[in-house]
Protein backbone atom coordinates (compact mmCIF):
# COMPACT_ATOMS: atom_id res chain seq x y z
CA UNK A 1 0.00 0.00 0.00
CA UNK A 2 1.23 3.46 -0.92
CA UNK A 3 0.86 6.04 1.64
CA UNK A 4 0.97 9.92 1.36
CA UNK A 5 2.04 11.86 4.49
CA UNK A 6 1.48 15.58 3.98
CA UNK A 7 2.29 18.46 6.07
CA UNK A 8 -0.64 20.82 5.34
CA UNK A 9 -1.53 24.61 6.54
CA UNK A 10 0.30 26.77 3.89
CA UNK A 11 0.04 28.72 1.07
CA UNK A 12 1.72 27.39 -2.46
CA UNK A 13 4.29 29.90 -4.86
CA UNK A 14 5.82 28.53 -7.92
CA UNK A 15 5.56 27.23 -11.22
CA UNK A 16 4.24 23.73 -12.49
CA UNK A 17 4.76 22.26 -16.06
CA UNK A 18 1.78 20.15 -17.29
CA UNK A 19 2.50 16.70 -18.68
CA UNK A 20 0.85 14.92 -21.21
CA UNK A 21 -2.76 13.73 -20.52
CA UNK A 22 -3.30 9.96 -19.10
CA UNK A 23 -7.19 9.94 -20.80
CA UNK A 24 -5.51 10.73 -23.93
CA UNK A 25 -2.33 8.31 -24.61
CA UNK A 26 -4.00 5.34 -23.12
CA UNK A 27 -6.36 4.87 -26.19
CA UNK A 28 -3.38 6.29 -28.15
CA UNK A 29 -1.13 3.10 -26.78
CA UNK A 30 -4.15 0.87 -27.48
CA UNK A 31 -4.53 2.50 -31.30
CA UNK A 32 -0.68 2.00 -32.21
CA UNK A 33 -1.72 -1.72 -32.81
CA UNK A 34 -3.76 -0.82 -35.92
CA UNK A 35 -0.02 0.58 -37.29
CA UNK A 36 2.26 -0.96 -39.46
CA UNK A 37 5.08 0.85 -38.42
CA UNK A 38 6.86 2.44 -35.11
CA UNK A 39 4.96 4.78 -33.57
CA UNK A 40 6.82 7.41 -31.23
CA UNK A 41 4.71 9.35 -28.18
CA UNK A 42 6.10 12.27 -27.13
CA UNK A 43 4.78 13.62 -23.40
CA UNK A 44 4.06 10.25 -21.98
CA UNK A 45 3.25 10.91 -18.40
CA UNK A 46 5.10 8.49 -16.29
CA UNK A 47 1.99 6.08 -14.87
CA UNK A 48 0.77 3.15 -13.43
CA UNK A 49 -2.03 2.78 -16.17
CA UNK A 50 0.95 3.45 -18.71
CA UNK A 51 2.69 0.89 -17.37
CA UNK A 52 -0.07 -1.05 -17.60
CA UNK A 53 -0.88 -0.58 -20.94
CA UNK A 54 2.39 -1.26 -22.04
CA UNK A 55 2.77 -4.69 -20.68
CA UNK A 56 -0.48 -5.13 -22.33
CA UNK A 57 1.06 -3.99 -25.59
CA UNK A 58 4.00 -6.92 -24.86
CA UNK A 59 1.07 -9.56 -24.19
CA UNK A 60 -0.25 -9.10 -28.56
CA UNK A 61 3.85 -9.09 -29.38
CA UNK A 62 4.57 -5.25 -29.22
CA UNK A 63 7.86 -4.17 -28.74
CA UNK A 64 7.47 -1.35 -26.41
CA UNK A 65 10.37 1.39 -24.79
CA UNK A 66 9.17 3.67 -22.25
CA UNK A 67 11.78 6.63 -21.30
CA UNK A 68 12.25 9.92 -20.47
CA UNK A 69 8.79 11.06 -21.46
CA UNK A 70 8.60 8.73 -24.74
CA UNK A 71 7.30 5.55 -25.97
CA UNK A 72 8.43 4.09 -28.92
CA UNK A 73 6.18 0.81 -29.92
CA UNK A 74 6.80 -1.57 -32.80
CA UNK A 75 3.55 -3.47 -33.54
CA UNK A 76 4.50 -6.99 -35.02
CA UNK A 77 3.30 -7.92 -38.62
CA UNK A 78 0.60 -10.77 -36.88
CA UNK A 79 -0.63 -9.41 -33.39
CA UNK A 80 -1.92 -11.69 -30.81
CA UNK A 81 -5.90 -11.48 -30.13
CA UNK A 82 -6.06 -12.19 -26.58
CA UNK A 83 -5.54 -10.22 -23.76
CA UNK A 84 -4.90 -12.21 -20.09
CA UNK A 85 -7.34 -11.37 -17.71
CA UNK A 86 -4.75 -10.29 -15.13
CA UNK A 87 -4.10 -7.41 -17.62
CA UNK A 88 -7.85 -6.45 -18.42
CA UNK A 89 -8.79 -6.25 -14.78
CA UNK A 90 -5.70 -3.78 -13.86
CA UNK A 91 -7.42 -0.96 -15.79
CA UNK A 92 -10.64 0.34 -16.98
CA UNK A 93 -8.75 1.38 -20.57
CA UNK A 94 -7.71 -1.95 -20.92
CA UNK A 95 -10.99 -1.94 -23.35
CA UNK A 96 -9.33 0.14 -25.53
CA UNK A 97 -7.85 -2.74 -27.09
CA UNK A 98 -11.00 -4.19 -28.14
CA UNK A 99 -11.32 -2.77 -31.29
CA UNK A 100 -7.46 -2.73 -32.27
CA UNK A 101 -7.20 -6.71 -31.98
CA UNK A 102 -10.83 -6.88 -33.58
CA UNK A 103 -9.48 -4.88 -36.44
CA UNK A 104 -5.50 -6.50 -37.17
CA UNK A 105 -6.32 -10.32 -36.58
CA UNK A 106 -10.34 -10.60 -36.85
CA UNK A 107 -10.77 -11.50 -33.50
CA UNK A 108 -10.29 -10.35 -29.80
CA UNK A 109 -10.75 -12.36 -26.42
CA UNK A 110 -10.85 -9.93 -23.73
CA UNK A 111 -12.38 -9.83 -20.35
CA UNK A 112 -14.41 -6.85 -18.39
CA UNK A 113 -12.13 -4.17 -17.85
CA UNK A 114 -11.23 -2.84 -13.89
CA UNK A 115 -10.51 0.51 -12.70
CA UNK A 116 -12.14 2.75 -10.21
CA UNK A 117 -15.82 2.05 -8.46
CA UNK A 118 -17.35 4.60 -9.39
CA UNK A 119 -20.33 2.90 -10.60
CA UNK A 120 -22.12 1.19 -13.16
CA UNK A 121 -19.97 1.92 -16.51
CA UNK A 122 -22.03 -0.19 -19.41
CA UNK A 123 -19.69 -0.81 -22.12
CA UNK A 124 -22.91 -1.76 -24.58
CA UNK A 125 -22.74 0.80 -26.43
CA UNK A 126 -18.66 -0.33 -27.38
CA UNK A 127 -20.29 -3.67 -28.14
CA UNK A 128 -23.20 -2.71 -30.02
CA UNK A 129 -21.79 -0.44 -32.29
CA UNK A 130 -19.42 -2.78 -32.88
CA UNK A 131 -21.94 -5.39 -33.55
CA UNK A 132 -23.21 -2.88 -36.61
CA UNK A 133 -19.89 -3.21 -37.94
CA UNK A 134 -20.34 -6.74 -38.71
CA UNK A 135 -18.66 -8.23 -35.49
CA UNK A 136 -20.08 -11.33 -33.36
CA UNK A 137 -19.90 -11.07 -29.55
CA UNK A 138 -20.14 -14.25 -27.34
CA UNK A 139 -20.42 -13.69 -23.49
CA UNK A 140 -18.69 -16.41 -21.48
CA UNK A 141 -18.34 -17.27 -17.80
CA UNK A 142 -16.53 -14.79 -15.36
CA UNK A 143 -16.96 -11.67 -17.57
CA UNK A 144 -14.85 -13.12 -20.73
CA UNK A 145 -16.12 -12.23 -24.22
CA UNK A 146 -15.00 -13.48 -27.44
CA UNK A 147 -15.54 -10.96 -30.22
CA UNK A 148 -14.72 -12.03 -34.06
CA UNK A 149 -15.30 -10.99 -37.48
CA UNK A 150 -13.93 -13.20 -39.75
CA UNK A 151 -14.67 -11.21 -42.87
CA UNK A 152 -13.14 -7.90 -41.08
CA UNK A 153 -15.09 -5.02 -39.87
CA UNK A 154 -17.39 -3.16 -42.19
CA UNK A 155 -18.36 0.97 -41.95
CA UNK A 156 -21.81 1.55 -40.60
CA UNK A 157 -24.16 4.53 -39.76
CA UNK A 158 -23.87 4.51 -35.89
CA UNK A 159 -25.74 6.98 -33.30
CA UNK A 160 -25.22 7.08 -29.82
CA UNK A 161 -27.73 7.60 -27.08
CA UNK A 162 -24.95 9.12 -24.89
CA UNK A 163 -21.69 10.90 -26.31
CA UNK A 164 -19.59 8.42 -24.59
CA UNK A 165 -16.08 9.09 -24.81
CA UNK A 166 -14.95 5.38 -24.12
CA UNK A 167 -17.52 4.31 -26.97
CA UNK A 168 -16.26 7.18 -29.53
CA UNK A 169 -12.88 5.97 -28.73
CA UNK A 170 -13.81 2.21 -29.52
CA UNK A 171 -15.91 2.85 -33.05
CA UNK A 172 -12.85 5.44 -33.92
CA UNK A 173 -10.42 3.10 -34.35
CA UNK A 174 -12.60 0.47 -35.25
CA UNK A 175 -13.77 2.61 -37.90
CA UNK A 176 -10.16 3.31 -39.31
CA UNK A 177 -9.67 -0.04 -40.22
CA UNK A 178 -13.13 -1.61 -41.26
CA UNK A 179 -13.67 -1.44 -45.12
CA UNK A 180 -15.92 0.89 -46.39
CA UNK A 181 -16.92 4.64 -44.46
CA UNK A 182 -18.61 4.49 -41.20
CA UNK A 183 -20.60 7.55 -39.99
CA UNK A 184 -20.81 7.98 -36.01
CA UNK A 185 -23.26 10.30 -35.12
CA UNK A 186 -23.85 11.63 -31.30
CA UNK A 187 -19.83 11.25 -30.97
CA UNK A 188 -17.83 12.99 -27.84
CA UNK A 189 -15.76 16.07 -28.38
CA UNK A 190 -13.71 15.73 -25.33
CA UNK A 191 -10.30 16.86 -26.30
CA UNK A 192 -8.97 13.81 -25.70
CA UNK A 193 -11.15 12.25 -28.24
CA UNK A 194 -9.57 14.88 -30.30
CA UNK A 195 -6.31 14.15 -29.52
CA UNK A 196 -7.11 10.25 -30.53
CA UNK A 197 -8.32 11.56 -34.39
CA UNK A 198 -5.58 13.66 -34.78
CA UNK A 199 -3.18 10.56 -33.72
CA UNK A 200 -4.98 8.57 -36.74
CA UNK A 201 -4.87 11.33 -39.19
CA UNK A 202 -0.97 11.16 -38.53
CA UNK A 203 -0.88 7.46 -39.67
CA UNK A 204 -3.15 7.81 -42.30
CA UNK A 205 -6.83 7.19 -41.41
CA UNK A 206 -9.13 9.02 -43.10
CA UNK A 207 -11.59 11.42 -40.97
CA UNK A 208 -13.55 14.46 -41.40
CA UNK A 209 -15.52 16.14 -38.38
CA UNK A 210 -13.20 16.07 -36.05
CA UNK A 211 -14.71 17.92 -33.09
CA UNK A 212 -17.77 17.71 -34.00
CA UNK A 213 -20.85 15.21 -32.96
CA UNK A 214 -20.82 13.47 -36.23
CA UNK A 215 -17.44 11.72 -37.81
CA UNK A 216 -17.40 10.35 -40.52
CA UNK A 217 -14.54 7.75 -41.35
CA UNK A 218 -13.54 5.95 -44.55
CA UNK A 219 -11.54 3.10 -43.21
CA UNK A 220 -8.11 2.12 -44.14
CA UNK A 221 -6.58 -1.57 -44.45
CA UNK A 222 -2.75 0.14 -43.63
CA UNK A 223 -2.46 2.77 -41.30
CA UNK A 224 1.29 3.86 -40.70
CA UNK A 225 3.54 4.82 -37.95
CA UNK A 226 3.88 7.93 -37.33
CA UNK A 227 4.98 10.29 -34.44
CA UNK A 228 2.65 11.99 -31.68
CA UNK A 229 2.78 14.41 -29.00
CA UNK A 230 0.37 13.96 -26.67
CA UNK A 231 -2.32 16.91 -25.49
CA UNK A 232 -1.83 18.35 -22.00
CA UNK A 233 -4.06 16.80 -18.93
CA UNK A 234 -6.59 18.99 -18.29
CA UNK A 235 -7.11 16.91 -15.07
CA UNK A 236 -3.80 17.21 -13.54
CA UNK A 237 -4.31 21.22 -14.63
CA UNK A 238 -7.05 21.57 -12.56
CA UNK A 239 -5.78 19.58 -9.86
CA UNK A 240 -2.88 21.93 -9.24
CA UNK A 241 -5.20 25.02 -10.01
CA UNK A 242 -7.57 23.75 -7.28
CA UNK A 243 -4.85 22.89 -4.48
CA UNK A 244 -3.71 26.42 -5.00
CA UNK A 245 -7.02 28.10 -4.79
CA UNK A 246 -7.72 26.02 -1.78
CA UNK A 247 -4.58 26.81 0.07
CA UNK A 248 -3.71 30.50 -0.77
CA UNK A 249 -1.13 31.39 -3.01
CA UNK A 250 0.15 32.33 -6.79
CA UNK A 251 0.84 29.42 -9.64
CA UNK A 252 1.69 29.78 -13.55
CA UNK A 253 0.94 26.83 -15.30
CA UNK A 254 2.80 26.15 -18.80
CA UNK A 255 2.21 23.60 -21.53
CA UNK A 256 -1.40 23.73 -20.63
CA UNK A 257 -4.36 24.17 -23.04
CA UNK A 258 -6.46 26.73 -21.77
CA UNK A 259 -9.23 26.12 -23.89
CA UNK A 260 -9.73 22.87 -22.17
CA UNK A 261 -10.31 24.44 -18.61
CA UNK A 262 -12.72 26.86 -19.25
CA UNK A 263 -15.41 25.54 -16.87
CA UNK A 264 -12.88 24.96 -13.93
CA UNK A 265 -11.41 28.53 -14.34
CA UNK A 266 -15.16 29.98 -14.55
CA UNK A 267 -15.78 28.22 -11.15
CA UNK A 268 -12.46 29.31 -9.52
CA UNK A 269 -13.07 33.30 -10.60
CA UNK A 270 -16.71 32.51 -9.03
CA UNK A 271 -14.84 31.14 -6.27
CA UNK A 272 -12.80 34.73 -5.75
CA UNK A 273 -9.43 33.60 -7.66
CA UNK A 274 -7.88 35.71 -9.72
CA UNK A 275 -6.99 33.90 -13.13
CA UNK A 276 -4.78 35.30 -15.95
CA UNK A 277 -4.27 33.75 -19.33
CA UNK A 278 -1.08 34.32 -21.58
CA UNK A 279 -1.97 32.77 -24.95
CA UNK A 280 -3.72 29.12 -25.10
CA UNK A 281 -0.75 27.25 -23.56
CA UNK A 282 0.14 29.33 -20.42
CA UNK A 283 -2.17 30.27 -17.15
CA UNK A 284 -1.71 31.89 -13.98
CA UNK A 285 -3.87 32.38 -10.76
CA UNK A 286 -3.65 34.01 -7.64
CA UNK A 287 -5.96 32.83 -4.30
CA UNK A 288 -5.84 34.86 -1.18
CA UNK A 289 -6.72 31.61 0.30
CA UNK A 290 -9.96 32.79 1.57
CA UNK A 291 -12.90 31.76 -1.07
CA UNK A 292 -16.53 32.78 -1.27
CA UNK A 293 -18.72 29.69 -2.36
CA UNK A 294 -19.51 28.98 -5.50
CA UNK A 295 -22.79 28.24 -5.13
CA UNK A 296 -24.26 25.29 -7.45
CA UNK A 297 -23.37 23.88 -10.83
CA UNK A 298 -23.34 20.32 -12.68
CA UNK A 299 -20.67 18.19 -14.52
CA UNK A 300 -21.13 17.47 -18.11
CA UNK A 301 -19.99 15.95 -21.28
CA UNK A 302 -17.39 18.44 -22.69
CA UNK A 303 -17.15 21.38 -22.97
CA UNK A 304 -19.51 20.99 -19.72
CA UNK A 305 -17.61 20.83 -15.98
CA UNK A 306 -15.79 17.77 -16.20
CA UNK A 307 -16.84 15.28 -13.86
CA UNK A 308 -12.62 14.32 -13.21
CA UNK A 309 -12.34 17.51 -11.78
CA UNK A 310 -15.36 17.48 -9.66
CA UNK A 311 -14.13 16.01 -6.34
CA UNK A 312 -11.25 18.36 -6.46
CA UNK A 313 -13.22 21.31 -6.84
CA UNK A 314 -15.31 20.32 -3.96
CA UNK A 315 -11.84 19.97 -1.83
CA UNK A 316 -11.02 23.19 -2.71
CA UNK A 317 -14.11 24.89 -1.71
CA UNK A 318 -13.74 22.99 1.89
CA UNK A 319 -12.93 26.43 3.76
CA UNK A 320 -14.87 28.82 1.35
CA UNK A 321 -17.47 30.88 3.01
CA UNK A 322 -20.79 30.06 2.55
CA UNK A 323 -22.38 26.71 0.70
CA UNK A 324 -21.49 24.79 -2.60
CA UNK A 325 -23.00 21.96 -4.19
CA UNK A 326 -21.51 19.99 -6.96
CA UNK A 327 -23.87 17.49 -9.07
CA UNK A 328 -22.46 14.77 -11.46
CA UNK A 329 -24.30 13.59 -13.95
CA UNK A 330 -21.80 11.39 -15.34
CA UNK A 331 -21.47 8.70 -12.52
CA UNK A 332 -23.04 8.05 -9.21
CA UNK A 333 -20.53 7.27 -6.64
CA UNK A 334 -18.36 10.09 -7.84
CA UNK A 335 -17.57 11.45 -3.93
CA UNK A 336 -16.60 8.47 -2.32
CA UNK A 337 -13.71 11.04 -1.22
CA UNK A 338 -16.77 12.60 1.39
CA UNK A 339 -15.72 10.48 4.33
CA UNK A 340 -12.30 11.46 4.23
CA UNK A 341 -13.02 15.01 4.00
CA UNK A 342 -15.48 14.39 7.01
CA UNK A 343 -12.48 13.00 9.16
CA UNK A 344 -10.46 16.56 8.26
CA UNK A 345 -13.52 18.41 9.60
CA UNK A 346 -15.32 19.73 6.84
CA UNK A 347 -18.62 19.97 6.77
CA UNK A 348 -19.82 17.92 3.41
CA UNK A 349 -23.22 15.50 2.87
CA UNK A 350 -23.74 13.67 -0.30
CA UNK A 351 -27.30 13.45 -1.73
CA UNK A 352 -27.85 11.25 -4.40
CA UNK A 353 -25.28 12.23 -7.06
CA UNK A 354 -24.96 15.71 -5.14
CA UNK A 355 -22.10 17.35 -2.82
CA UNK A 356 -22.78 19.76 -0.60
CA UNK A 357 -19.88 21.74 1.12
CA UNK A 358 -20.28 23.95 3.68
CA UNK A 359 -17.51 26.38 4.53
CA UNK A 360 -15.42 25.51 7.37
CA UNK A 361 -12.72 28.08 8.97
CA UNK A 362 -10.36 24.86 9.96
CA UNK A 363 -9.14 21.67 8.49
CA UNK A 364 -6.84 19.37 10.84
CA UNK A 365 -4.99 16.59 9.84
CA UNK A 366 -5.95 12.88 9.93
CA UNK A 367 -5.55 9.43 8.57
CA UNK A 368 -7.69 9.06 5.59
CA UNK A 369 -7.99 6.88 2.38
CA UNK A 370 -8.05 7.17 -1.09
CA UNK A 371 -11.11 5.58 -2.20
CA UNK A 372 -10.62 6.29 -6.26
CA UNK A 373 -7.79 8.22 -8.43
CA UNK A 374 -9.62 11.40 -8.39
CA UNK A 375 -10.95 11.33 -4.98
CA UNK A 376 -7.66 10.54 -3.52
CA UNK A 377 -6.42 13.48 -5.61
CA UNK A 378 -9.20 15.54 -3.73
CA UNK A 379 -7.93 14.35 -0.41
CA UNK A 380 -4.26 15.63 -1.25
CA UNK A 381 -5.84 19.06 -1.71
CA UNK A 382 -7.72 19.17 1.60
CA UNK A 383 -4.81 17.47 3.90
CA UNK A 384 -2.44 20.59 1.94
CA UNK A 385 -5.19 23.25 3.79
CA UNK A 386 -5.40 20.75 7.36
CA UNK A 387 -3.41 21.85 10.12
CA UNK A 388 -0.62 20.05 10.85
CA UNK A 389 -0.19 16.16 9.21
CA UNK A 390 -2.36 13.97 7.29
CA UNK A 391 -1.61 10.01 5.69
CA UNK A 392 -3.58 9.25 2.50
CA UNK A 393 -3.81 5.51 2.73
CA UNK A 394 -4.57 3.71 -0.56
CA UNK A 395 -2.71 5.86 -2.77
CA UNK A 396 -1.86 3.97 -5.47
CA UNK A 397 -4.76 4.94 -6.89
CA UNK A 398 -3.78 8.08 -7.36
CA UNK A 399 -0.77 6.82 -8.92
CA UNK A 400 -2.96 5.82 -11.94
CA UNK A 401 -3.55 9.23 -12.85
CA UNK A 402 -0.15 11.41 -11.58
CA UNK A 403 2.82 10.39 -12.50
CA UNK A 404 3.63 11.47 -8.99
CA UNK A 405 1.68 13.93 -7.25
CA UNK A 406 4.14 14.97 -4.72
CA UNK A 407 6.78 15.93 -7.22
CA UNK A 408 4.18 17.43 -9.20
CA UNK A 409 3.61 19.78 -6.33
CA UNK A 410 6.86 20.01 -4.45
CA UNK A 411 7.97 23.41 -6.59
CA UNK A 412 4.98 24.97 -5.05
CA UNK A 413 6.07 24.34 -1.75
CA UNK A 414 4.23 21.37 -1.28
CA UNK A 415 5.28 19.23 1.81
CA UNK A 416 4.73 15.34 0.81
CA UNK A 417 6.44 12.52 1.12
CA UNK A 418 5.83 9.03 0.07
CA UNK A 419 6.30 5.77 1.87
CA UNK A 420 5.02 2.21 1.98
CA UNK A 421 3.28 -0.28 4.34
CA UNK A 422 1.04 -3.43 4.82
CA UNK A 423 -2.70 -2.76 4.44
CA UNK A 424 -3.73 -2.87 7.97
CA UNK A 425 -6.54 -0.74 7.72
CA UNK A 426 -7.65 2.79 8.94
CA UNK A 427 -4.75 4.13 11.55
CA UNK A 428 -2.21 1.52 10.04
CA UNK A 429 1.42 2.76 11.69
CA UNK A 430 3.10 0.14 9.27
CA UNK A 431 4.49 2.26 6.74
CA UNK A 432 7.63 1.93 4.99
CA UNK A 433 10.77 3.91 4.28
CA UNK A 434 10.00 7.28 2.99
CA UNK A 435 11.76 8.49 -0.18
Amino acid sequence: MEILTISGGSGLFGEVRIPGAKNSVLPIMAASVLCRGTVTLTDVPHLSDVEASARILQSVGCKVLLENGRAVITPPEFPGSAVPEPLMRAMRSSLFYLAPLLARTGRADIYTPGGCRLGARPIDMHLSGLEKMGAHITEKDGGALEVTAPDGLAGADICLRFPSVGATETLLMAAAAARGETVLRGAAVEPEVTDLARFLQGAGADITGVGTRVLHIRGRELLMGTQHAVCPDRITAATVLCAVAGCGGEVLLTNTCNAHLAEVLRILRRAGCMVSASGDSSVALASSGALRAAGGWDTGVYPSFPTDAAPLMAAALLRAQGESRVTDTIFENRFACAEGFLRLGASVNVCGRTLHVHGMDLLNGADVEAPDLRGGAALVIAALQAQGSTRVMGAEHISRGYEDIAALLAPLGARITRSWGEPCGRGCRNAGTVL
